[in-house]
């Protein structure tokens, strides 16, 4: 049970930004008790992410963190197309985001490079619920990661818009060597892919959110082809909108937990000749329902 000082301690401050906050005065690495874990989960259901600077844990308890708030997603990628896996252990419950290569191996996957906003996992059924990232080496400048408010950005859409999109679905694709939009034209065969409705309800708040992104969301279904790119891109205009999103500077041993529901993030670009380096892990979620 958590004692009041524990309570007392633990601060979250608004950062300045349409989302996320900023979480001080807990030790991640510690089990946290039932009350101090529902104080950080009211935080993060109110302010989508949560940023925990300096903290310090192994791969192992920043999975127990993570395990507090659901089942930890195993990884997705097939076996072959694993570039980290090749020559050493590999921990399915983990993912390493780096360009370190290290005795000619890729100790991480998504490497280098400006990556657009997206959701993930929403080319599957089942859609990571959260993600957990956490810094270890940083290059000097760049390599920044975006977060966008979903619920801002559905409260912007046109109201006829929003009655529009109300019963519609779309297409969401990804390669896993994917940087920028997949073409559909040149079919699905192998790629995965999947449908979800273009606004849902988040299952803990019940607010709506939009749920499209740039990199993954190919098309809606229920529209013809002209008029649903036409909407794709006012809709990824409005969940781009500076309104809407926070970029991070990341500082080493920085920690950031996200609804991946109600949020979509990108990355920026960096140089390749600096070493980039982050542990990441995710829990399982639920096929979104529609708003």
């Amino acid at each position: 049970m958590a004692t009041a000082t524990e309570l007392a301690e633990l601060t979250v401050t608004r950062l300045d930004a349409s989302l996320g906050a900023r979480v001080e005065g807990i030790d991640l690495s510690q089990k946290m008790s039932p009350a101090l874990k529902q104080a950080v989960l009211d935080a993060w259901h109110e302010h989508v992410i949560l940023l925990f600077p300096g903290q310090k844990f192994t791969g192992d308890e920043q999975i127990e963190f993570a395990r507090e708030f659901g089942p930890i997603k195993q990884r997705g990628r097939p076996e072959g197309r694993r570039p980290e896996q090749k020559g050493q252990d590999y921990n399915a419950q983990v993912m390493f985001i780096s360009n370190v290569v290290e005795n000619g191996i890729p100790v991480g996957s998504l490497p280098d490079g400006e990556m657009w906003f997206h959701h993930d996992g929403c080319y599957k059924e089942h859609p990571q619920r959260a993600s957990f990232l956490y810094a270890i080496e940083l290059p000097s400048t760049g390599g920044n990661t975006r977060f966008a408010n979903m619920y801002a950005a559905y409260e912007h859409v046109p109201q006829e818009l929003k009655t529009l999109l109300a019963d519609k679905t779309a297409l969401h694709v990804y390669d896993y060597e994917m940087r920028e939009r997949f073409d559909i034209d040149a079919g699905l065969d192998g790629i995965a892919h999947y449908s979800h409705p273009v606004i849902i309800r988040h299952p803990d708040t019940g607010r709506p959110a939009l749920y499209v992104n740039p990199l993954m969301t190919a098309r809606i279904n229920e529209l013809p082809a002209d008029e649903s790119r036409a909407v794709l891109d006012e809709l990824f205009a409005i969940g781009q909108h500076p309104s809407v999103v926070y970029e991070h500077v990341w500082a080493r041993d920085d920690f950031i937990m996200w609804d991946n529901l109600c949020s979509m993030h990108a990355r920026t670009d960096f140089s390749n000749d600096e070493r980039r380096l982050l542990r990441r892990c995710v829990i399982e979620g639920e096929r979104p329902v529609a708003a």
